[in-house]
């Protein structure tokens, strides 16, 4: 059971590093295009992409997690690019999906 799990952190982490890896170029093409450093934050690229998840994600978190940890804690994730965020979560879901090290014994 816990070599599902593994995988589905490892997997996972394989997508959000992609994620992250596809959203940087993106990010440096268009600071190319624009000739000016532009980063695109995770909630605009959400809103974009769809804005009645976003809505749906706010109201579930304000009703049934808590009112105050929208506003001050996820509103603030949202202003990060989106590489920024998607890349350390990728990097998380990796290291908690490595597979156990076995020691070796030490011989003097």
């Amino acid at each position: 059971m816990i070599s599902v799990f593994r995988f589905l952190f490892r997997f996972l982490g394989y997508g959000f590093l992609a994620l992250a890896i596809i959203a940087g170029i993106s990010d440096a093409s268009s600071s190319i295009a624009l000739s000016e450093l532009h980063m695109a934050p995770l909630g605009r690229v959400w809103f974009d992409l769809s804005p009645e998840t976003l809505n749906l994600a706010q109201a579930v978190v304000q009703r049934h997690i808590h009112p105050s940890l929208w506003d001050p804690a996820i509103q603030e994730v949202l202003t990060w690019p989106v590489w920024a965020v998607f890349a350390p979560l990728g990097l998380l879901l990796l290291w908690l999906g490595a597979p156990k090290r076995r020691r070796q014994a030490q011989f003097a």
